[in-house]
Formats: C-alpha cells, sequence, structure tokens
C-alpha cells in the first residue's frame, strides 16, 4: 500500500485505529511525559494514550483497559526499554489493575522532582505567579506504611469476598491484598475480614439486586497505641452477622480496640450514612499529631499521615510569625489541626468549618488538650467571615485551607476585606491553589514563597503551603 503524508494520512490512521484499538488489544507505546495525575503520556499507533504505570521515555508494550470518547486508557505489559529513573525492586505489582499509587515505580527522588515541576508548571500559567519561588519538597517521613487509615469496598460474594478499590473507570473491584501504602494493621484487618466473612457467610451488598449486608469497610489506626478501629458499613441494620464477625476479628487482630457498625441505605457512592452503632464499649481512639492528642470517632477526620500533617502544621507554625496577641482565624478548619497547633502562639484564634460533627470534634480536640483560646464555628466561611467584617474584627492571620476545589470567591473576598497583615494558604491541588493565589494577587495579597510536602508518597498528590503578604498594609 502506498504511503500518503501530511494531515491526511494522520487522520486515516487515528480513526483506522481508533477502530482497531479495542479493549484488551496489546500495542507497543512510546512515552512522553506523565500527566497531572501520573499516568503516562503516549502513542500507540497513530492514537495518544494514558498509561498507567509508564515513565516518561520508555517503550512499553501496553494493554488497552478503556476507550472513551476522549481518553484511552492502557496498562504495562511489558517494558522494552526503561527509564533511569524506574525502580529496580518494586514493592507492588502494576499488573493488579490498582489505581492507587501512580508514581511508585518511579524513585523517590524523582517523585519529589517531579511534584515540584507539578506545582511550578501550575503556578507558572499565570503572569502573577511566574516569580514565585517553589522551595524543594519536605520528603515524607514514611515513603511506605504510612497510611493510617483506608476506606474500602466490599464486592463479591461470601464464598470469594473481595476487599478493596473501584478499578478505574469501572465497578469492578481491585482486591488489594497486602497494600505497601497501608499501615500493616490495617493489611491485617482486611486479611481477616476476608476470612470472617467465609466463616460466617456474611451476605454482600449487590447494587445490582439491592440484596446483602455489608458494602464497606473503614479501618483507621491509632499509630501512638497501636490499636484499631474498624467500621462495618451495611446497608441495613444486622447487628447478629456483624458482632459475629467483629468477635472473630478480634480474635485474629486483637489490637482491634473499636468496632462499629455504620448503616448507609443510600443508593449513592457517599460511604458512611447517618446512624453508628457499636459492637464494642469503646467508642473512640486517641491519636496524635506532634504534642497534640486527637480523639478519632467512626466520622472524624484525621489527617492520613500524621508526620506529614505536622510538618504542614509546623511550616504554618513558623511562617505565621505570632507573638501570642494576634487573632487567627483558621478557615475551613476541619477538626481543628492547625487552629490547635497555632493557640499556644496567638493572642485567639477562630476555626470555621460548614461539617457540624467537625466543628464538635474540634471543640472536644481542644478540651482535651486543655487549649481555651479557640473558638469554633460552624456554617458558611463566607458568612462567617462577613460577620467578622460587619463587627470591624481585627484580624492578623488567616489560614486557609480548603478542600481539593479550592476556595469559593465570595470567600476569598471576604478574606481580603478583612485586610489580613498576613495569609497563609494551605493546598491539597496545585491547579486550584494556582487560581486563587492569582485572585489574592489582583487584590494586593503576594504569594511570597511556596513550600511543598509530600504527604502521600508513590501518588501524584501534593500538598502545599503558601506565605502571602500584602505590601500595602
Amino acid at each position: 500500500m502506498k504511503k500518503r503524508t501530511g494531515d491526511t494520512i494522520n487522520k486515516t490512521v487515528k480513526k483506522t485505529n481508533r477502530e482497531s484499538l479495542p479493549t484488551g488489544h496489546i500495542a507497543e507505546c512510546l512515552i512522553h511525559e506523565l500527566n497531572h495525575e501520573g499516568f503516562g503520556l503516549g502513542v500507540a499507533e497513530g492514537l495518544p494514550m494514558l498509561v498507567k504505570g509508564a515513565l516518561p521515555g520508555e517503550l512499553a508494550r501496553v494493554r488497552v483497559t478503556y476507550v472513551g470518547q476522549r481518553e484511552t486508557f492502557a496498562e504495562v505489559v511489558q517494558i522494552l526499554r526503561n527509564s533511569p529513573v524506574r525502580t529496580k525492586s518494586p514493592v507492588c505489582d502494576m499488573k493488579a489493575g490498582c489505581d492507587g499509587c501512580s508514581l511508585i515505580t518511579m524513585q523517590y527522588q524523582a517523585q519529589l522532582d517531579w511534584k515540584k515541576k507539578l506545582v511550578e508548571s501550575c503556578l507558572h500559567r499565570y503572569p502573577s505567579l511566574q516569580s514565585l519561588q517553589v522551595n524543594p519538597l519536605i520528603p515524607s517521613e514514611k515513603r511506605l506504611g504510612y497510611r493510617n487509615s483506608a476506606k474500602l469496598v466490599i464486592a463479591g460474594k461470601f464464598s470469594d469476598p473481595l476487599v478493596g478499590l473501584y478499578r478505574s473507570n469501572s465497578h469492578d473491584v481491585n482486591d488489594i491484598g497486602n497494600c505497601p501504602l497501608h499501615h500493616p494493621l490495617i493489611n491485617q484487618v482486611v486479611q481477616a475480614v476476608r476470612v470472617g466473612i467465609k466463616k460466617g457467610k456474611v451476605p454482600i451488598y449487590s447494587a445490582r439486586t439491592r440484596s446483602g449486608i455489608l458494602r464497606y469497610l473503614v479501618v483507621r489506626v491509632s499509630e501512638r497505641d497501636n490499636r484499631v478501629m474498624v467500621v462495618f458499613v451495611t446497608a441495613m441494620r444486622s447487628f447478629n452477622e456483624i458482632h459475629h464477625l467483629g468477635k472473630f476479628l478480634q480474635s485474629m487482630v486483637p489490637e482491634v480496640e473499636v468496632i462499629a457498625q455504620n448503616v448507609n441505605s443510600s443508593e449513592g457512592n457517599v460511604i458512611l450514612g447517618p446512624h453508628d452503632f457499636f459492637v464494642t464499649k469503646r467508642q473512640e481512639l486517641a491519636g496524635r499529631i506532634g504534642a497534640l492528642k486527637f480523639s478519632i470517632s467512626p466520622r472524624s477526620f484525621f489527617q492520613v499521615n500524621s508526620s506529614g500533617a505536622e510538618s504542614i502544621y509546623e511550616k504554618v507554625r513558623e511562617w505565621g510569625a505570632l507573638t501570642g496577641r494576634e487573632t487567627v482565624i483558621d478557615v475551613y478548619c476541619g477538626v481543628g489541626g492547625i487552629a490547635l497547633f497555632l493557640a499556644g502562639s496567638a493572642g485567639e484564634v477562630i476555626g470555621m468549618e460548614s461539617v457540624d460533627a467537625a466543628v464538635a470534634d474540634a471543640g472536644k480536640n481542644a478540651s482535651m488538650n486543655g487549649i481555651r483560646n479557640c473558638l469554633f464555628k460552624a456554617g458558611d466561611a463566607a458568612e462567617l467571615l462577613e460577620e467578622l467584617r460587619e463587627e470591624q474584627k481585627r484580624v492578623d492571620l488567616i489560614v486557609l485551607n480548603p478542600p481539593r476545589r479550592g476556595c469559593e470567591e465570595q470567600v476569598l473576598r471576604e478574606v481580603v476585606s478583612l485586610a489580613p497583615t498576613r495569609i497563609i494558604y494551605v493546598s491539597c491541588s496545585p491547579q486550584t491553589l494556582a487560581r486563587d493565589l492569582d485572585m489574592l494577587a489582583s487584590n494586593g495579597y503576594q504569594a511570597c514563597e511556596i513550600q511543598p510536602v509530600d504527604m502521600f508518597p508513590q501518588t501524584h498528590h501534593v500538598e502545599s503551603v503558601v506565605r502571602l503578604s500584602n505590601a500595602g498594609l
């Protein structure tokens, strides 16, 4: 067949290969770079692909796993040409289908370098941020076994239960086995629960038939005490099955100290429902970040990587430069971690959070640590900030710690209207961080320095702490 050149053949090849690369098709793919989620970007037989577990510069034989309208995903079958930063001894089999650790095939220093460049690339899209200094990442104290909590799906039949995570682009559950990122006690619990389900013939919930009981498994570990909380999420109240499963679990893993049943009868993807019932007398664990103690209940938020959280909190305290007289506002305060870390150096700290249960936990944590200069308020952040403005409240430092979607525009406007001397922004998304910093820059608050922190080694996630000041104040 005579070859054609130019755009005509490019369009023809792409159309032909899109039809000829069905799910399961194996092809050779050259990887050019990683996208922001850590997938290798490459081309196979003229078709762009996102390849899990492949690194820039590698030539790989890949298998197509999903073909969407805009993107085609694939997994590595064989590396034909290795990247120099590929790990020599993989700690996890990426062929198992888990998408939780997109960088686990990459050497750790290369992970840190890539995350720094990711933050820089997001910031430098905005002219106002192009001169911002990005420090090298603070590495995680632990590179493996750092996750002290896990929320896992239970699927299959009681004779062959699966406990793990959904595969990307599907409702199939990948059984995780001994996850290298989980605290060892989490893996022990998962293994014991599988055995307990088989032994007790506990019916597993099916979304298709809306029958069965067990839906999710939530595990939390108190690293300080080496104790475990287990929450069985069920579709209905079912005391006998969960009671026996819990007792069997404790016989296999004596470190399990709290067992709860959470009932979630909804059809959505929310894991926890509104009602908790306890199998054990004890209902809480005690966690610790630095010198602070935290109460961990079934629905409490607690940092997944405690040492990583301490690095962030310490950086916020350093950049806060408090003298003991300042008024500090902690927006999106959660259970009060940052607020409580700053309390000892501040005159007054006001925490704001939309989730009532988190505010209740924050107050409990303040009392547990003997901290009396923290006030926690539940409600919409923009409205609570507006109230402070109307009261003409003097504010010295505002800490912003929003979820992945970043700050609402009205929240940023209210922050600016309070005219704090300093702002510290704690982010879990470089993309929304850059957007929000650009808006703050247009209102007089210039980012001076950014410190990324590696809270989640082996994954594409990166946390950042940013120091901002208003030169006009």
